[in-house]
């Protein structure tokens, strides 16, 4: 278990509700040998350029949480650097609830979270940072940006790393994407096919 993450994520009152319910003496054996757990490793890095879709969430200053689902095609979110992630924000539903959150100057709602899901391999990680987002920088939007993808990027958000923590694939449901459906489904009926196909050839 990566110590970074412990170290965010387990607050006092965190720590106080594991002690009663005896969990707090396996975390901090966890924790105490774990490594830092802030930089992208390289598998890491594979994993994140397979995803299509990532859950983003920013703090308002109200203090409520604000999540988004953010997709692309594979790699649009990219490793910057060994603790900064990066992606093109696409023109959506012009509510700008992420860019208003992420306007402000104070330290507290710079914080943000990505929480990394791929459900055909039962697999989750987790990153706690800070996040801005960049309108002016032209060679960083156009790095950022899909070649092939017709969506309009309005800006770019990057994600500085504090901790990342990758959970057990516990209660996660398998589910298979588009393309991965047409795939199966070209597979297993090839054969059927190039059988039907000899057949009507033989008329």
């Amino acid at each position: 278990m990566a110590r970074r993450f412990g170290e965010l994520a387990f607050t006092p009152e965190v720590q106080a509700a594991q002690a009663a319910r005896g969990s707090r003496q396996i975390y901090e054996k966890y924790i105490a040998q774990g490594e830092a757990g802030d930089v992208v490793t390289p598998e890491i890095a594979n994993f994140i350029a397979q995803l299509e879709g990532f859950y983003f969430g920013t703090v308002s200053s109200s203090g409520y949480p604000y999540i988004q689902f953010r997709g692309g095609p594979p790699g649009f979110l990219q490793v910057l650097d060994a603790k900064t992630l990066g992606f093109a924000d696409f023109g959506g539903n012009v509510q700008y609830i992420t860019v208003g959150n992420l306007s402000t100057q104070k330290p507290a709602q710079q914080k943000a979270f990505m929480f990394l899901m791929d459900y055909r391999h039962r697999r989750r990680i987790k990153v706690w940072g800070r996040a801005r987002y960049v309108e002016a920088e032209v060679a960083l939007i156009e790095r950022l940006k899909m070649p092939d993808y017709p969506a309009k990027v309005e800006r770019a958000i990057l994600f500085e790393i504090d901790a990342f923590s990758e959970n057990c694939p516990q209660h996660i449901p398998v589910r298979y994407s588009e393309a991965e459906v047409k795939e199966k489904i070209e597979a297993s009926t090839a054969p059927l096919r190039a059988r039907i196909a000899e057949l009507e050839s033989q008329q």
